[in-house]
């Protein structure tokens, strides 16, 4: 599966800092945890439909790891974009 979004050899970020590249990573890393959460949840769905429930529980278990994942990503940039914010705030209001 194609991840849409992605860095390749011809899209170059606008901002390269450290600071945006990092939030660059953590979109792509927790889309890839979404994308590997949906294929468990299928897989768990699959079982379930089949009457392996000990199957289907273990692909639920790893689905919400990597839903985990994903979501440890997102906060993180959350805190990033927060942090920044308030950075900004703090700067502007000095200058006046």
């Amino acid at each position: 599966m194609t991840t849409t979004g992605t860095i390749n050899e011809k899209e170059e970020p606008i901002d390269s800092s450290a600071e945006n590249l990092k939030g660059i990573e953590n979109h792509q890393t927790a889309a890839k945890h979404h994308e590997e959460a949906a294929k468990c949840h299928n897989e768990a769905a699959k079982h379930h439909a089949t009457g392996n429930h000990e199957k289907a529980f273990e692909y639920t278990v790893k689905a919400n790891g990597h839903s985990w994942f994903a979501q440890k990503c997102e906060m993180e940039d959350v805190e990033r974009h927060a942090l920044v914010s308030y950075h900004n705030d703090l700067i502007t209001h000095a200058l006046i």
